[in-house]
């Protein structure tokens, strides 16, 4: 495989939490800044379309990342019933739960309940997906959740922000630039706490982890290549998977997706 399986801060179960949730809130403001919801939206709708029903199961959202606007959306632009999302992770931002828990649309709601990726339980059926999030799982992991989605028919979408084909060495140049990156575009954050400005700009800590956990994101996104030889691992007849990149305008090179539909709804569809 192309990717190399580096550490990320955000991973590490010692790592503050307050530390992940300014990071998180970060890369929620990133995805609406360049749009990421609208280059998923149209992926989600061809999952929806193949699920038994209108739930999505998001795993690893971290503070909500772009599904939020992609359901928001999807149910402003439809008439059919209305689209339910549910957010996990497996270290909840407490502070997103409670901002979606005061919305008046109930339709989307955050699990406080740390959810593995890898074990999802039973209850929760409906269409999965990770958005710049499969990275974060070794290959014997993403398997292992490849494996069960496919065994339950559920609808499947991994998007990351990027195709990883670019030299490896060229991440290590991203370390600056996102670093600088983070110091823009914190202001954007919202909401937006004291806390969080005061570790970007009286004491740059955040940024500094954002740097070298962005650039690592990179190197560690699974290749078309290396998805290629992890689905020909399982045995999913009944499913059919699809890789592919879409370009956004906002963002340089393109972003990769993995999508997992179940054969029998899609034809039956």
């Amino acid at each position: 495989m192309k990717r190399i399986h580096l550490f990320e801060f955000e991973d590490l179960a010692w790592f503050p939490n307050w530390i992940r949730q300014c990071m998180t809130q970060y890369i929620k403001a990133l995805h609406r800044s360049t749009d990421t919801a609208s280059v998923i939206l149209p992926l989600v709708e061809r999952g929806l379309g193949a699920a038994r029903n209108n739930q999505v199961i998001d795993l690893c959202s971290g503070a909500g990342g772009p599904m939020v606007d992609v359901v928001q959306r999807l149910n402003g632009s439809t008439e059919k019933e209305l689209v339910h999302l549910t957010l996990t992770d497996l270290y909840p931002n407490l502070k997103a739960a409670e901002s979606l828990e005061r919305d008046p649309f109930k339709n989307i709601r955050y699990s406080r309940q740390p959810i593995d990726a890898a074990n999802v339980s039973e209850e929760m059926v409906g269409m999965r997906t990770m958005i710049c999030s499969l990275h974060h799982m070794r290959p014997e992991v993403v398997k292992e959740i490849l494996t069960d989605t496919a065994s339950k028919k559920q609808p499947f979408l991994a998007m990351e922000l990027s195709d990883n084909s670019a030299p490896l060495w060229l991440w290590w140049l991203a370390i600056p630039v996102g670093f600088l990156l983070s110091l823009f575009l914190t202001l954007r954050v919202r909401p937006l706490s004291a806390t969080q400005l005061i570790f970007t700009y009286c004491l740059p800590i955040v940024p500094l982890f954002l740097a070298w956990d962005g650039a690592v994101s990179n190197a560690r996104t699974y290749t078309k290549q290396d998805l290629e030889y992890l689905i020909s691992q399982i045995d999913s007849q009944a499913y059919s998977w699809e890789i592919g990149t879409v370009k956004n305008a906002r963002l340089p090179g393109k972003m990769s997706y993995l999508l997992g539909l179940p054969v029998k709804s899609t034809a039956s569809s």
